[in-house]
């Protein structure tokens, strides 16, 4: 009688533990199962992180963009439960094609591929879809994606939370030039991947702006970048510590589960959406 009662504890203990299990946030680490448990846990909320794979100076891995803006992400994401989406690097870099290692596909394939990928994630549940930039050449890609989901229907939302700046205030900064593979992106891999910096090579080329193009700051040409930082590093990241990527690594973790809490408070972007569709099939009917 005893063992029997004790194989029942021992069952049932299991099998609150089971259901007490805490989901993990990686997309790809759920069971089916846990997948749809866990889009009802995160209120139909998804993250999609978006980085690329792209020279960064001579001292950080080519996915920096990628791995830091998956360390924000994720940390956030088990702050305030959301689902992430698993690695993407799909996006606009064509400004660094002459570099060693960098992915840079088509225009179509780029807006296609991120189209079918939240119809995708949409059509699993997740119906407020949060892209988190990691990457400044997406910067003008993400807002004409986002504002292109009114060419058609959809029964979902798409957010896009812009590339997170460098907050004011925390341990001073050495550097007044720093925007790509300098003090700041490479004190915040510092903290997303120490193991992938190599502090020593930092210095092995220049990331200083060589001003090549000398026209108006409000004309706009492509190959601007280029003419600027042919090296595709622009800044100095010898000069990174740990201390300021924490500050700058907590600050945007802290932003996006803000951002995630604001959007599953939202109920008012779909039901625009759908007034907004219907009134658009027939124009003549609207009335100011």
């Amino acid at each position: 009688m005893l063992r029997n009662l004790t194989v029942l504890v021992v069952v049932f203990w299991s099998s609150a533990s089971w259901s007490q299990a805490k989901l993990s946030v990686h997309w790809e680490e759920l069971t089916a199962e846990d997948f749809r448990a866990g889009v009802q846990q995160a209120q139909g909320t998804c993250l999609l992180p978006f980085g690329i794979v792209e020279k960064h100076g001579e001292h950080l891995p080519l996915g920096t963009d990628l791995l830091k803006v998956r360390y924000a992400v994720l940390r956030a994401a088990e702050q305030e439960y959301a689902i992430v989406f698993p690695e993407y690097y799909f996006g606009q870099i064509f400004e660094a094609r002459h570099e060693p290692g960098t992915i840079a596909y088509s225009t179509h394939l780029q807006l296609d591929l991120l189209q079918e990928t939240t119809d995708e994630m949409a059509r699993n549940g997740c119906k407020k879809v949060l892209i988190v930039n990691g990457h400044g050449g997406n910067e003008h890609l993400l807002p004409f994606f986002a504002q292109t989901q009114l060419e058609k229907p959809h029964d979902y939302v798409v957010y896009v939370l812009p590339i997170h700046g460098a907050p004011d205030g925390g341990p001073p900064k050495k550097t007044s030039m720093d925007m790509h593979a300098g003090e700041s992106e490479t004190s915040k891999m510092l903290i997303a991947r120490p193991d992938l910096v190599h502090m020593d090579r930092a210095n092995r080329e220049s990331g200083a702006d060589q001003a090549r193009l000398k026209l108006p700051d409000e004309l706009y040409t492509a190959i601007w970048w280029y003419a600027r930082f042919p090296n595709h590093y622009a800044g100095d990241g010898s000069a990174a510590t740990r201390e300021r990527g924490q500050f700058e690594m907590d600050d945007w973790k802290q932003a996006i589960v803000q951002a995630i809490r604001a959007v599953k408070a939202d109920q008012t972007s779909l039901q625009l959406q759908n007034e907004f569709f219907e009134k658009a099939k027939h124009p003549l009917d609207t009335r100011p």
